[in-house]
């Protein structure tokens, strides 16, 4: 029943967010990719090699992880990735892929593996960070955009204080044999070969669906150059990222954002709507069908 429940409230959600979006019309949206030729088999093809590119790299990454713990297979990895992330996309920050991934080790690894799952998920932030932060710099000073400083001073100091609080609290929680000093020793026993292939992998994959945007971008004959278009992308993923939200509704935050940044550029809302859509429908939507049958044919072992 909780197997049904996570595959079916999953479809229900993603379904009312392509049907019921009150930002895009589905009729309009099936129009304007028939108009440009999104649907061609050409344009279908060179999207799902993104996709899988942007998958392969993801569960690549998950293995060299997992493996430090227990030894993992691509097969295995792939499971676990896409199956974690359908019991995943209804939770805040897809913050549920923790527990779906821990669950197919055996208990006494389990505190290990939410550790390593933190430690990919942290590089992967780093990447969208570390690009994000040049491209928005690069929009701001080229478009002259007007920020408040003093309001996002106050942002700043209240997300410190936050921050520090969360640490302060980590520091001294202790439940259950979980505490923040283990997770702490356990993440220093990770060797630097190890983090610097996951961080690699990470900013790859971050190149990757950033450039299917661009491909996308390039499809919609949007008349932008390719510098002004990366810093556009980069600058959606990095405003999107840091905004707590259920995984579910990432296409409506993304194509918010992204409506906002490239009005900067004189490009159509019913494009970049369409464009935010069909990375969702490609990196979450059909990725996340996938992982429905493999939640479906879980079978947990509660002797473990």
């Amino acid at each position: 029943m909780i197997k049904l429940s996570i595959v079916i409230g999953c479809g229900y959600f993603m379904y009312t967010k392509l049907v019921e979006n009150e930002q895009i019309n589905i009729d309009d949206f099936y129009q304007n990719l028939t108009k440009k030729g999104v649907l061609s088999i050409k344009n279908i093809l060179l999207l799902a090699f993104f996709t899988f590119f942007n998958w392969f790299l993801e569960i690549i990454k998950w293995k060299v992880l997992a493996s430090f713990c227990l030894e993992t297979n691509k097969k295995n990895a792939a499971i676990q990735s896409l199956a974690s992330l359908t019991a995943s996309l209804i939770t805040p920050n897809r913050i549920g892929e923790y527990g779906a991934k821990a669950i197919y080790f055996e208990k006494p690894l389990r505190k290990q593996i939410v550790g390593l799952n933190f430690v990919g998920n942290f590089y992967q932030m780093l990447a969208t960070l570390f690009f994000g932060l040049i491209g928005f710099t690069y929009f701001i000073i080229q478009h002259k955009v007007k920020i408040d400083f003093h309001r996002v001073l106050q942002i700043l100091i209240v997300v410190l204080i936050v921050i520090s609080a969360f640490f302060f609290g980590a520091k001294y929680f202790n439940y259950k044999g979980y505490s923040f000093k283990k997770a702490q020793n356990y993440v220093h026993k990770i060797p630097f070969s190890l983090n610097l292939k996951v961080g690699g992998l990470s900013f790859l994959r971050f190149v990757i669906f950033s450039h299917q945007f661009y491909f996308l971008l390039l499809i919609f004959n949007s008349n932008i150059s390719y510098i002004d278009a990366i810093s556009a992308i980069t600058s959606v993923y990095f405003i999107a990222s840091i905004i707590p939200m259920l995984s579910l509704f990432d296409a409506v935050l993304k194509g918010t954002v992204a409506v906002w940044v490239f009005t900067f550029f004189n490009i159509d809302a019913l494009a970049i709507l369409s464009i935010t859509t069909i990375m969702w429908i490609y990196n979450f939507v059909i990725p996340a069908i996938l992982g429905s049958y493999f939640v479906l044919i879980f079978k947990p072992n509660f002797t473990k």
